[in-house]
């Protein structure tokens, strides 16, 4: 692969404008169904942080497009800021900052990943088009581990919308599946856009 991605080229498709929009159309476009079972399921199955040249991988992208001030070292990032849009947090050193998959790997299997082949699984895994990959606060996201919309919300609740949006979006694109009250979690969040 090519060398890191400049955080302008890595940018995630835009949220759309106004409302929910959008996000409630492709909301209401997800299957609804009873989350799968977690059988065979192992982080292994979704190779991540790829490569992305000069020994940087997704991780090494997803700093640089979500900090500011960010200090390199090739393109390993060594420093910057980071505002955790979760739950407010700041950090300056990248080791205190995760880089979250906003539908979790474990989620993703129960709604339908698990019949996909590890490439694709590893594609979802390191999407960086769409808005699945995020810097946040390794607390935040620790605390959220693979829970949905239904049973963990970001603190900041200013985020909520946006949180939705960026759920369906992925759920859309991905083709995954929604339980009943993940759904109906989601259909509020977007009703406060």
């Amino acid at each position: 692969m090519a060398g890191c991605v400049p955080p302008e080229e890595a940018e995630t498709t835009p949220a759309p404008g106004g409302g929910g929009g959008n996000a409630v159309e492709q909301l209401g476009q997800l299957t609804v169904a009873t989350a799968g079972s977690m059988k065979g399921y192992s982080r292994e199955r979704f190779p991540h942080w790829r490569d992305t040249g000069k020994n940087c991988d997704v991780r090494d992208t997803i700093l640089q497009r979500d900090g500011k001030d960010v200090k390199l070292s090739g393109c390993n990032v060594v420093g910057g800021r980071w505002e955790s849009v979760y739950d407010g947090r700041s950090a300056t050193d990248p080791s205190d900052v995760d880089i979250d998959h906003t539908v979790p790997l474990a989620n993703a299997w129960r709604s339908g990943a698990d019949e996909w082949d590890n490439a694709k699984r590893g594609d979802f895994a390191n999407d960086t088009t769409r808005p699945q990959l995020i810097a946040v606060s390794a607390s935040s996201n620790r605390a959220k581990g693979d829970q949905d919309p239904s049973q963990w919300k970001p603190a900041n609740r200013s985020y909520w919308c946006q949180y939705a949006k960026d759920w369906v979006t992925v759920k859309h694109y991905w083709k995954l599946t929604v339980t009943a009250a993940e759904k109906a979690a989601l259909t509020d969040m977007l009703e406060g856009c």
